[in-house]
């Protein structure tokens, strides 16, 4: 028997305005007012800036001004650069590239929508039938389990840094979204066509970040199909793996035919994915549960109980489905060698969409303890935000002010009327979501995330608007390349160097340092970065024959530890 017993009162969706509001008050703050930031949002960034400056040959092989990048794929770096040319001239480069990560996050949020619609308006997910009459219609109910996988979406802490920034994960999860939809349609109207979109999500997506996560997503996809409809395995093998291998294929083939600085960047593409894989340790086990617990929150506690609820339709699609996805991407999580936040990121759009499924099952108190979680959790984290904030206005309290600005020596904070407003109108809109959840307890299916979705948005809000000039100066390489091409002369020259991509890429951006390219030789000068806390690293400096001479020594106030370096070749 089926576990859900619905009214239509019960399926009621959010307006259509009111969705899209939250999906652009999630992804707009953060987006303005701030530099590159010392992660792979400089670095990135940098590799956009350089096609879109460049030519054929950058555009081939990805590059950071003369420093390789080849080893995710191009797809990302393609969309920013063309995002660069179209809007760098009004915008500037760097809010043209971050157009790109809102276009990577509707795509993923629309994909999770429709996905979740589908699904849920399938006969088998449907709740009973009543007595009387009164249950939902598919469409309604369907709708509002979309609804609700949206909110978890949303909701989900790991997707919140990813999704506003310069990155290639950015994509690859949109791309995951995408390609359960295209699983979806493929098994509910097994056509050639519904293949076809399969493949191209599998092909975009190897473009994206290589291609470890899409294989692993097809042969969980053959595996459902050979347990559950052997007729779409000859639509996997005969149309969705060549589709997917021919998008795929066309950067390899174009870079093979082009020889971008005469060489490919097939090998180092090849070399990152094979590190992508290994044997599974107890650190990478420690790291997903301890990371994933947060990274997936809200998700991971509806999906759990979506599974158990739905433990004797196991075999429904809007179950397997989601749970192969999610499946196929923990266990890359457990078999990668080289844990990060990225890697946990697959599991997200299967897991909101799982979850959503939890929704019509879950109990009252259940709900209203996940409700008050959040709203102590939220409004908590909310008010440390604004008496932070408070702190480094006036000064008081003392300990919190004098913490800030020893996190950040130098700064001047300044009062912004147009962020404090947004702040303000945020907070007094948390309120009246709280009092509305709490004094009118409605019976809709997505009552159970909204605080959650909510609060995550007002605490992110708030960070982005009070918080981000501080942020920003501590993050910035700006201040460091302006005083850097200060030093440095007029006319053609090269700059040796051993700074990181995102270094390299704020130093050429900002203060235009003309690094050493791949067809440059001997460069007359030397941009050395070491820390302090680690043996000096002045191995370039020891090269035979070469003198140099110290022409600057600088650092951003806010790493009392990293150090750089500028020299002159004196023979």
């Amino acid at each position: 028997m089926k576990p859900v017993r619905l009214p239509a009162s019960a399926t009621n969706a959010l307006p259509r305005w009111a969705l899209f509001g939250l999906c652009l008050l999630y992804i707009l703050p953060g987006l303005f007012g701030r530099d590159p930031w010392k992660t792979d949002d400089a670095a990135v960034f940098g590799v956009m800036w350089t096609m879109a400056n460049g030519g054929i040959e950058d555009w081939l092989w990805p590059h950071i001004v003369g420093l390789p990048a080849a080893d995710k794929g191009p797809l990302a770096f393609w969309v920013g650069a063309i995002c660069i040319k179209l809007f760098g001239p009004l915008l500037g480069a760097p809010l043209a590239a971050r157009i790109a990560s809102a276009g990577f996050f509707l795509l993923g949020s629309l994909a999770v929508w429709y996905t979740t619609y589908l699904l849920g308006r399938r006969p088998e997910a449907q709740p009973l039938r009543l007595a009387f009459g009164g249950q939902p219609e598919p469409s309604d109910y369907g709708r509002t389990l979309a609804d609700g996988a949206l909110l978890i979406y949303l909701g989900c802490l790991g997707l919140l840094v990813h999704s506003h920034s310069t990155s290639t994960e950015a994509l690859q999860v949109s791309m995951v979204a995408l390609s359960l939809y295209g699983a979806t349609r493929l098994f509910e109207v097994r056509s050639a066509a519904s293949a076809a979109i399969f493949g191209l999500a599998l092909g975009l997506n190897i473009l994206a970040r290589g291609w470890v996560v899409p294989l692993a997503l097809w042969l969980g996809v053959f595996l459902l199909a050979s347990l559950r409809d052997r007729g779409l395995i000859w639509r996997l093998m005969v149309v969705s793996l060549p589709v997917a291998v021919v998008v795929s294929g066309s950067w390899l083939f174009a870079s093979k035919l082009v020889r971008p600085f005469n060489s490919s960047p097939f090998d180092a593409w090849m070399l990152w994915n094979y590190g992508q894989l290994g044997l599974p340790t107890l650190n990478a086990l420690r790291f997903f549960v301890k990371n994933g617990m947060w990274a997936a929150w809200p998700a991971w506690p509806f999906a759990g109980w979506a599974v158990y609820a739905w433990r004797r339709q196991y075999q429904a699609h809007h179950v397997t489905l989601p749970l192969t996805f999610f499946i196929a991407a923990a266990l890359l999580a457990l078999l990668n060698p080289h844990p990060e936040e990225g890697v946990l990121l697959p599991m997200l759009p299967p897991l909101a969409i799982l979850a959503a499924f939890g929704l019509p099952t879950m109990k009252r108190g259940a709900i209203n303890a996940v409700d008050w979680f959040s709203v102590m959790t939220l409004t908590t984290c909310a008010a440390f935000i604004w008496l932070g904030w408070i702190a480094k206005q006036t000064g008081w309290p003392a300990q919190l002010a004098k913490n800030a600005f020893k996190l950040a020596p130098g700064f001047k904070p300044e009062f912004n009327l147009i962020a404090f407003i947004a702040a303000v109108l945020g907070t007094i809109g948390w309120f009246v979501l709280v009092h509305w959840r709490v004094s009118r307890r409605p019976s809709v299916l997505w009552r159970a995330v909204v605080l959650s979705s909510g609060g995550v948005i007002l605490c992110w809000l708030l960070l982005m608007t009070l918080w981000l000039p501080w942020i920003n100066y501590g993050k910035s390489y700006a201040g460091v390349a302006r005083q850097i091409a200060e030093k440095l002369p007029e006319g053609r020259y090269c700059v040796d160097t051993n700074v990181g991509p995102a270094q390299r890429a704020s130093f050429a951006y900002f203060g235009g340092v003309p690094f050493d390219q791949f067809e440059d030789g001997r460069c007359d000068y030397l941009l050395l970065q070491d820390n302090r806390r680690n043996k000096d690293d002045s191995t370039l400096l020891k090269r035979p024959g070469e003198k140099w001479r110290l022409l600057w020594e600088g650092r951003r106030p806010a790493d009392r530890y990293e150090r750089f370096r500028l020299y002159q070749r004196t023979n």
